[in-house]
């Protein structure tokens, strides 16, 4: 059966229900029809003098192009923690448009451990992306039309993208203003992907609706004659965002297929933004249950490294634990093994590849501090001699792991995890930033790269270089950086999986993000606006006259 058919196939219960295990009132939810709600910032007035649950972080080393089911991963844990008898509620970010129309498809797990329903959650699900997407483009017309009416401000440089959550690579530059108009002013303009976009980072970083406001009316939209920066405030149009973010805020409920709750909201990706489910729900988690599961995107280099300098850092907040997921396809993929190779048995390729896991446990446990477990994510094509290997191999090095085989037996597959991590999570941890607030960008960039990625160094364009310098005189030189790298390696080329040969990371762009209080640093040919596969995922999606959707994955 497909993942979209054992969803189907599977009783719901009223989302109703799901809340009252984790004690929230009827009156306390919006439903958006049987089974998702939305959960009112009422109910977080009566539980914000709960103690903390424990947070456990879900991460993995450095993907294939398909990624290796951090989400099906932390799903299963979560129903391994129910199955235990343990109350736990996952915190995860919502699917964006793009991938499930392109490569990667949906982010709702797979198999037996998804969050439902699922064709709601990856498709339009609440809305809160186009909301993201009405408010971004909102900005962008406010700009055009000051500039139309005469410009009071002195708009000379708009530095402002308009964005859509499609993958279209046409738009990453355009023209605007080409209808001859009276007093219409043309100029470049172009699209980010809405998961990329300010406010989407704005939103997952927010502690509350005046905090939302006060961080939309910091956005830099541009900068006049003299290079001063010009403010969304500027053009009073932080309260009109504001309105259409006013649901958009409340963080969305589901539940798994073994019913265990899970809230879902802000889906910023990890290579291209910050890559963490916003701060609002993930403290909401931390209030309602004993065990917290969340994910950060893609590897440990891009989401994990994020989440924990940026996300904690602004939120006050460290994980108790973090789960390394690992897939044997994956550590062939980074041993040297050709991607239509990598479900063949193959244990050279598989003990090269073994460099990156101990990388990414390297970076957690001992420059971040945290405790660590690597999770084996089963793959029906994945041997016993391969398993018994990465066993062995951890082992040895006194590495906590085990064999999460949540795709195939849901909830049961993953007992041995959910044991493990309640042990896990009472151990003493020491949790670091990599950088100081105090450090400059230059310093904080190469930290990360030389630390994290062990770059040999790094090498900025003249532009980054001038951008940095106008942030630091701006006197934004204590934000943290958010760089903007490829997913598949450690070095910022795509196509160099082992990095056996010493690199350095190149910083082609610098932006300031004053808004959501983060710098962007982009790194090698990263864009962040993707474009479409050769063979999207859209060509295989189709719907019956009964609207039965088929070809989600």
């Amino acid at each position: 059966m497909t993942d979209i058919e054992i969803a189907r196939n599977t009783k719901l219960e009223k989302i109703e229900q799901i809340a009252k295990k984790i004690n929230i009132d009827d009156e306390d939810l919006e439903c958006y029809g049987k089974y998702k709600a939305k959960i009112l910032n009422s109910a977080y007035k009566k539980i914000e003098k709960n103690n903390n649950g424990k947070l456990i972080l879900v991460t993995a080393i450095n993907p294939t192009p398909l990624g290796e089911g951090k989400t099906t991963v932390s799903i299963a844990i979560a129903d391994g923690f129910s199955k235990i008898g343990k109350k736990s509620i996952l915190a995860l970010r919502e699917p964006s448009l793009g991938p499930v129309f392109g490569i990667k498809g949906g982010a709702t797990g797979g198999g037996k451990v998804q969050v439902a329903p699922m064709e709601d959650i990856n498709l339009h699900f609440t809305g809160d992306i186009h909301a993201i997407t009405a408010a971004n483009n909102l900005l962008s017309s406010m700009i055009d039309n000051h500039i139309y009416f005469g410009n009071e401000l002195d708009i000379k440089r708009v530095t402002w993208k308009r964005c859509v959550d499609l993958n279209d690579r046409q738009l990453r530059i355009v023209d605007t203003g080409l209808s001859g108009e009276k007093n219409i002013v043309q100029r470049k303009d172009g699209f980010d992907i809405t998961v990329a976009s300010e406010i989407m980072a704005i939103l997952c970083l927010a502690e509350n609706i005046v905090d939302l406001k006060n961080k939309l009316g910091n956005i830099i939209i541009g900068y006049n004659s003299k290079e001063e920066p010009i403010y969304a405030k500027d053009l009073k149009a932080e309260g009109a965002m504001t309105v259409l973010l006013k649901d958009a805020i409340n963080p969305n409920l589901v539940q798994t297929l073994e019913h265990t709750p899970a809230i879902i909201h802000g889906g910023p990706f990890a290579n291209i933004a910050h890559g963490c489910n916003s701060i609002i729900a993930t403290k909401m988690a931390m209030k309602l249950a004993d065990y917290i599961i969340t994910e950060a995107g893609f590897g440990a280099d891009l989401g994990a490294e994020k989440f924990l300098n940026i996300k904690c850092r602004k939120a006050g907040i460290k994980p108790d634990a973090v789960v390394i997921v690992a897939t044997i396809k994956a550590l062939k993929y980074h041993g040297g093994i050709e991607k239509d190779k990598i479900q063949e048995e193959n244990l050279e390729g598989l003990k090269n590849g073994m460099d990156n896991l101990y990388q990414h446990i390297r970076n957690i446990k001992e420059k971040f501090g945290l405790n660590v477990i690597v999770a084996i994510n089963k793959y029906n094509t994945d041997t016993d001699k391969e398993i018994q290997f990465i066993q062995k191999e951890l082992q040895e090095r006194n590495i906590p792991v085990s064999l999460v085989e949540g795709w195939a037996k849901g909830g049961d597959g993953a007992i041995d995890i959910a044991q493990k991590l309640t042990e896990l999570v009472e151990l003493e941890e020491k949790f670091n930033f990599i950088y100081e607030d105090s450090d400059d960008i230059k310093t904080k960039i190469e930290k990360v790269a030389k630390e994290l990625y062990e770059a040999d160094g790094v090498l900025f364009s003249e532009d980054a270089i001038k951008e940095i310098n106008r942030i630091e005189k701006l006197g934004y030189t204590n934000l943290p950086v958010c760089i903007a790298k490829t997913q598949y390696s450690f070095s910022d080329d795509s196509k160099n999986l082992e990095c056996k040969e010493p690199f350095k990371i190149t910083i082609r762009e610098i932006t300031l993000k004053a808004g959501c209080g983060f710098v962007v640093a982009i790194a090698g040919k990263i864009m962040t606006m993707p474009g479409l596969p050769k063979v999207p995922a859209a060509e295989s999606i189709d719907i019956d006259e009964n609207k039965e959707i088929v070809g989600i994955f």
